[in-house]
């Protein structure tokens, strides 16, 4: 049961409303960006909140247990605030967001509708439409370590040691030629072995999408020619010439630790934690067990 000021209630009694709503996004970054369906801009307790930013939202489902609440947020790409490329270098992910209902005579009378986090964005080539998911979501998150054979460091990070900046872990390059907008062959990176950045961090460092980091899916080397295949497109196909930065990728195997990057000591999973395959086995006559299969 929401609480509402006496004159919020008085308002909302009177049965001629002025009521609207406005959305609060919060980036991890910490940029604070408001929308609402107005059709004027509304200050609101000091925040913007911007009219005509073809923002619209469908029906909030609620429920009183623990069942995670969502609704779908619509958008135009209209906003100065929300681009294209914004979106899809990840900025917006799982950025905080209010939904409020405001009286825009009178912004100081309002009520919080709904807090949460965006969920899934989809982009179309006009618009996009996110996932708003309800606080109990994160229960459904995993907290703390977990015991399993690969690491759950990134790689390059306080955890992990392994430093990237040099030649042996990092590389530049330009673009030769552009397939399906994910598949790219390059130049530049004729020294590194096969797979060497597979799994790794392609960043774009030239272009109207500079900047913009993917990740990785392969790093092939075939009859001289070098090939890099993205797991997502970029927001804006690249064109012949762009230049970019690339870091090596990790399996988050323990072979790949010690051989690849010789950081076994720092090695962030449990490799030699017994598995089913244990479990399975039974002693043989000769003292050594079965390896876990029975003939």
């Amino acid at each position: 049961m929401k609480l509402l000021s006496g004159d919020l209630q008085s308002h909302l009694d009177s049965g001629a409303t002025t009521m609207c709503h406005c959305w609060l996004l919060v980036r991890h970054d910490g940029t604070r960006l408001g929308f609402t369906d107005h059709d004027l801009d509304l200050l609101v307790d000091g925040q913007l909140y911007e009219a005509s930013a073809g923002f619209t939202a469908s029906a909030v489902s609620a429920s009183s247990g623990l069942a995670v609440d969502n609704l779908d947020v619509l958008g135009a790409l209209s906003s100065s605030s929300l681009t294209d490329g914004e979106l899809a270098a990840g900025l917006f992910d799982d950025a905080e967001i209010e939904i409020w209902r405001v009286n825009w005579m009178a912004p100081e009378q309002r009520m919080l509708l709904r807090k949460g986090n965006l969920g899934e964005v989809h982009r179309g080539s006009q618009g996009f439409s996110a996932e708003v998911r309800g606080l109990s979501h994160r229960l459904n998150q995993s907290t703390g370590r977990l015991f399993q054979y690969a690491c759950d460091a990134d790689l390059g990070d306080t955890r992990c040691g392994v430093e990237l900046s040099g030649s042996a872990f990092s590389g530049t390059g330009t673009i030769l030629e552009t397939v399906e907008s994910n598949l790219l062959f390059v130049d530049g990176l004729q020294a590194y072995e096969q797979g060497w950045f597979s799994r790794g961090l392609f960043i774009i460092t030239s272009g109207a999408v500079s900047g913009e980091v993917l990740e990785i899916k392969s790093h092939q080397v075939r009859a001289g020619k070098v090939s890099v295949e993205l797991w997502q497109r970029p927001a804006q196909s690249l064109e012949v010439g762009t230049t970019f930065s690339i870091k090596a990728g990790c399996d988050k195997q323990f072979a790949t630790c010690r051989q690849k990057f010789s950081n076994a000591t720092r090695f962030r999973g449990f490799p030699h934690l017994p598995g089913n395959d244990f479990a399975l086995s039974y002693p043989r006559r000769d003292g050594t067990n079965d390896g876990g299969s029975r003939q």
